[in-house]
């Protein structure tokens, strides 16, 4: 597909290049000059200089032909005319990042009346993401499949658990649970493991099972289950209120320390339920007296990466809290990564995601199957859920007799609603959903998980 995307920010340069990767063509469009002489370096795409909600600019990059649009930049009004536009030029499909709140509450007019297909809002997506781990503590990240019937759940192999040195086929035996190991990470390195592999503590280990069936195996390794009952937030901003509001919803207890007297105000009017502080969340003392020790959930929200390490590392050290983390910058992941910060959450990738979603979303329309995708295991692999619409060479053949591709497993067959963990006399048939993670990225049909024949 053509895709032109407005804004070369840091989810603009995120999505291009995993566009890019599927071979779609990408055309980015910015004001700033360096921005996409930086991405040209890394990225396969077209850039051009320029206002991107100019009707010249649009028809130049050729939004006439595109088959979609993309405006991510710093300005929701500035986002919503460029799809305006669009659709008054093309018959492209749309789509707008829309942060302010008022705005989100209007979502249902700015897609009728302004003609936008998709509008997405990162600090809500972040927000119900962290809300997700929240209801289930102990995970460090969580995604859903096949309607909520299929969890995907990771989280860290500790020495209690008794689990270093057990191989991956003795995994199920041991605790009598019917899950899949679908992925580790061990030292920066991902693996789809085999049944062989030896697990060993501290891993970051990735099971796919259904909701039951999770909670019954964290229950048997001493992981509790029960969504925590209060919440310490450091940040009041947009992200802050729209987790707030989505905690307080669940009947958690929520505490806010806000720097800011103004926001403060503003917070206690939206939130009345809310305790809000106003004081620095860095001052280790108001920690304290805002009930840090006693806190089941600590969240970072602070628009320094850095101040939302720190805070993390000291809660751990005072508490016994469900940490998160926000984290803006990709650049030092991999030593993030190593500091056990609890769930480390991107929202750059969280919005990249939604976005990859709804264009795959888009594929269906003319021959893709795939229903969801996440990026998963570091964004080093993808699992995805395919829809198994017609007979093929995947069909009606027992899973060990399939040519697979290396470093992709089948993790779970939804089968009219009953969730199959697959082993190797399992069959996909037609109606079924699939759901595959794969070091490979791109996948647009189910058949292409086979080794192409010599």
């Amino acid at each position: 597909m053509k895709i032109i995307i407005i804004g070369c920010g840091k989810v603009g340069r995120t999505l291009a290049q995993q566009l890019s990767e599927e071979q779609h063509d990408i055309v980015l469009v910015d004001t700033n000059a360096e921005k996409l002489q930086e991405v040209t370096e890394e990225i396969d795409a077209m850039t051009l200089v320029g206002n991107g909600a100019s009707i010249g600019v649009q028809k130049e990059v050729g939004v006439e032909d595109a088959d979609m649009l993309i405006a991510i930049t710093n300005s929701d009004e500035l986002n919503l005319l460029c799809c305006l536009i669009a659709k008054k030029v093309s018959k492209c499909e749309t789509v707008a990042r829309v942060r302010n709140p008022i705005y989100s509450e209007e979502i249902n007019f700015i897609k009728e009346r302004l003609g936008v297909s998709m509008s997405l809002n990162p600090e809500l997506a972040t927000a119900t993401e962290m809300a997700r781990l929240l209801r289930f503590p102990s995970a460090i990240q969580i995604d859903t499949f096949a309607k909520g019937r299929v969890e995907l759940l990771k989280f860290k192999v500790k020495p209690e658990f008794d689990m270093d040195g057990l191989a991956v086929s003795g995994l199920a035996d041991k605790f009598k649970c019917d899950i899949l190991i679908c992925g580790v990470e061990r030292d920066g390195e991902v693996t789809i493991p085999g049944g062989d592999f030896i697990l060993k503590d501290n891993d970051l280990v990735s099971i796919v099972a259904s909701p039951t069936n999770s909670a019954a195996f964290f229950k048997k390794i001493g992981l509790g289950t029960n969504q925590v009952k209060n919440a310490l937030i450091v940040g009041g901003g947009t992200l802050g209120y729209y987790l707030a509001k989505q905690l307080l919803s669940m009947k958690i207890r929520v505490r806010i320390v806000e720097k800011d007297a103004k926001r403060c105000e503003e917070l206690s009017e939206l939130l009345p339920e809310a305790v809000i502080i106003n004081g620095d969340g860095t001052d280790k003392k108001l920690l304290l007296q805002s009930g840090l020790e006693a806190a089941e959930a600590f969240i970072t929200l602070t628009n320094i990466d850095e101040e939302n390490i720190f805070l993390a590392l000291y809660a751990k050290d005072q508490s016994h809290a469900k940490l998160i983390t926000k984290v803006n910058r990709f650049a030092f992941d991999n030593i993030i990564e190593k500091l056990d910060l609890g769930s480390v959450i991107y929202p750059k990738y969280i919005t990249a995601d939604y976005i990859l979603q709804y264009v795959r979303a888009m594929q269906n329309s003319i021959g893709s199957n795939v229903e969801t995708l996440y990026q998963i295991l570091d964004n080093q692999a993808e699992a995805l859920e395919f829809s198994i619409r017609e007979d093929g060479p995947v069909v009606g053949v027992p899973l060990m007799d399939l040519a697979l591709k290396k470093n992709l497993l089948v993790a779970c067959i939804n089968h009219n609603g009953r969730i199959i963990i697959p082993r190797g006399h399992n069959q996909i048939q037609v109606g079924d959903t699939v759901i595959i993670v794969t070091t490979e990225k791109g996948f647009q049909d189910i058949n292409d998980i086979l080794r192409k024949q010599v």
